[in-house]
C-alpha cells in the first residue's frame, strides 16, 4: 500500500481514540449519509417513473395494441365506419417485418340493464386471432371467452368494476340493448372477470365474440371496425406505423374506403403527454439529489482538510509535495463516496423489492392508473446512475482536495 493510501485509511476511520489524526467521525458519518439518500432518492426515482411508465403504458396497449388500422372516416366515437379485413390484407400484415401478431377487432356502444341498474359500455368484439395474454394477466374470476368457427359465444368478459358497480359476478346474465334501426337487445352471460386498474378502460369495455358486432351492424363475416397490431418491442411501433401508414394511403378496399394507421401514441395523445412530463420531473430530482449529494461531500471533505491543518503542514514540511497530498484527500474522497454508494444502493434496492412484493404505497386507480407504486428498476439505468454519481462526485471533490496548495507548513505547526 502506498503512503497517500495509508494516510487516507487512517484519516476516514470512524474510531478517533485510536489516532490523534483521524478525522472527526460525525463529520464522516453526515458526508457518507447525503451521498447514502442522494444516491437512493435517484434510484427510486428512476425505477418509480420507469416503473409508472412501462405499466400504463402496457394497459393502454393491451386495450389497444402498439398500432390500429381502421378506417380514414371513422370518427372518435365506438361507432365506427368498417374496413375490410380480407386474406390478402391480413397476409401483408402478418409477413410485414416488426409485427408479431394482428387480430381483428369490432366495437358497438351500448347500454348494459339489469334489473335495477343500467350503464353504458362499449361492447369490444373479438376474433379467433384474439391474444389473450392481457387479460389472462388480469383475470380476477372465471375464464377467457371460447370463440371458435362453429358458435356464437354469449359469454363475455367484464371489470371487477364494472361487476361491482352492477351487482354482476361469475355465470350471472345481463340484456344489452343496442341502437341499430330500433333498438336491438342481445342476453349475455359472464365468464370472466378482469381488473386492470385502467378504469377508464375497466368502466367501459365488455369483451365478446366479434360475431355479435358484425350481426348488429349487418356486417359480413370480414368487416371489422379495424385491425390491432402488436409490434415486436414498444420502441420499433412507431417506425413500422409510419412505413404502413404510406404503404397503405393510397390502397382503398372494394367499397372504396381508405385506411389510416395510428400509433397508441396518437390515440391516446393526453396520456402520454402526461408521461412524458414524468420524465422531466426525474431529470430534476436528478439533478437536485446530485447538487444535494455533492455539497454534503464537499462539505465533509472539507471539515477533514480544516481537522488536518496541522497534519498537512507537518508532512510538508518533511517533504511531501502538493500533488501528493491533493492525491492523499481524492482518497479520502474516494472512500467516503464509496461508502455512501454502498450504503445508498442497499436501501434503494430494499425499498425496491419490499415495494415491488407488499406493495406498502398504495395510489388512487381512478386517478394514477394503478393501484400501488410500481417499480422497474432497469440493470443498464442503475449501473449508468452508479456510475454518474461516481464520476461527477469525483469531480466535485478535486476543489476541496486543491485546498492542501494554501497551507503554509510555518503557520500551521507554529504552535502547539
Amino acid at each position: 500500500m502506498n503512503f497517500e493510501r495509508f494516510m487516507a485509511e487512517k484519516t476516514v476511520r470512524f474510531n478517533s481514540e485510536k489516532s490523534g489524526y483521524q478525522a472527526s467521525p460525525s463529520a464522516v458519518r453526515i458526508a457518507c449519509a447525503g451521498m447514502a439518500l442522494g444516491l437512493a432518492t435517484m434510484i427510486l426515482a428512476v425505477a418509480v417513473v420507469t416503473g409508472f411508465k412501462n405499466e400504463v403504458r402496457d394497459r393502454v396497449t393491451g386495450f389497444g395494441a402498439h398500432i390500429q388500422i381502421t378506417n380514414f372516416d371513422s370518427n372518435t366515437s365506438y361507432e365506427t365506419a368498417p374496413i375490410i379485413a380480407d386474406d390478402t390484407l391480413l397476409a401483408l400484415l402478418r409477413a410485414w417485418p416488426g409485427i408479431r401478431h394482428v387480430e381483428t377487432f369490432a366495437t358497438k356502444p351500448g347500454i348494459l340493464k339489469t334489473e335495477t341498474d343500467f350503464q353504458g359500455i362499449v361492447l369490444k368484439g373479438v376474433g379467433r386471432d384474439c391474444d389473450w395474454s392481457f387479460f389472462r394477466k388480469h383475470l380476477k374470476e372465471g375464464s377467457t371467452i371460447a370463440v371458435d368457427s362453429q358458435h356464437v359465444s354469449p359469454g363475455v368478459l367484464v371489470s371487477a368494476s364494472l361487476a361491482r358497480m352492477m351487482h354482476l359476478k361469475c355465470g350471472d346474465t345481463f340484456l344489452a340493448c343496442f341502437l341499430q334501426d330500433g333498438i336491438r337487445v342481445r342476453k349475455f352471460r359472464i365468464h370472466g372477470i378482469y381488473d386492470t386498474g385502467y378504469t377508464d378502460c375497466d368502466k367501459l369495455f365488455v369483451i365478446a365474440d366479434i360475431r355479435h358486432v358484425q350481426r348488429l351492424n349487418g356486417w359480413d363475416d370480414d368487416v371489422v371496425s379495424g385491425l390491432a397490431l402488436q409490434a415486436d418491442t414498444y420502441p420499433l411501433a412507431g417506425t413500422i406505423a409510419e412505413q404502413l401508414y404510406f404503404h397503405l394511403i393510397d390502397k382503398t378496399h372494394h367499397e372504396g374506403n381508405t385506411y389510416y394507421v395510428r400509433t397508441v401514441e396518437e390515440l391516446n395523445p393526453m396520456i402520454f403527454q402526461w408521461l412524458s412530463v414524468l420524465d422531466i420531473n426525474v431529470a430534476v430530482i436528478l439533478v437536485l439529489m446530485m447538487a444535494v449529494a455533492g455539497f454534503t461531500m464537499i462539505s465533509g471533505l472539507l471539515i477533514i482538510i480544516l481537522e488536518r491543518v496541522r497534519m498537512t503542514g507537518l508532512l510538508k514540511a518533511l517533504g511531501q509535495t502538493d500533488s501528493s497530498l491533493r492525491r492523499m484527500f481524492m482518497h479520502v474522497a474516494s472512500r467516503l463516496i464509496g461508502r455512501g454508494m454502498v450504503w445508498g444502493n442497499l436501501i434503494a434496492l430494499a425499498i425496491c423489492l419490499i415495494q415491488s412484493h407488499f406493495h406498502p404505497v398504495a395510489l388512487d386507480p381512478d386517478t394514477y392508473y394503478l393501484d400501488a407504486v410500481p417499480i422497474d428498476l432497469n440493470p443498464g439505468a442503475w449501473l449508468l446512475i452508479n456510475v454518474g454519481v461516481l464520476a461527477l462526485s469525483m469531480l466535485m471533490m478535486m476543489a476541496p482536495a486543491c485546498l492542501v496548495a494554501r497551507i503554509r507548513p510555518a503557520r500551521t505547526i507554529r504552535f502547539e
